[in-house]
């Protein structure tokens, strides 16, 4: 199995966020949670829980983004 981008996850004060996924991404939070459980030996993760690292992780990746944040 390959390494997946997403390492365990921080335990940080949230932000409370109400969004809508198409059950589709759902569907593959669920798996990515149990890839990444059988990954770091946990238990796998509620889906909502991955959403914020996952996007800080797209974020934090994103080139245009990083040169935009820096310019502005």
């Amino acid at each position: 199995m390959t390494k997946l981008k997403l390492g365990p996850l921080a335990d940080d004060r949230p932000v409370k966020l109400a969004v809508e996924l198409p059950a589709i991404v759902h569907r593959d939070l669920v798996a990515y949670a149990a890839a990444l459980a059988a990954e770091t030996g946990g238990a796998p993760a509620a889906p909502e829980k991955l959403v914020a690292p996952m996007l800080a992780r797209f974020m934090a990746t994103d080139r245009a983004f990083a040169k935009a944040r820096r310019q502005g």
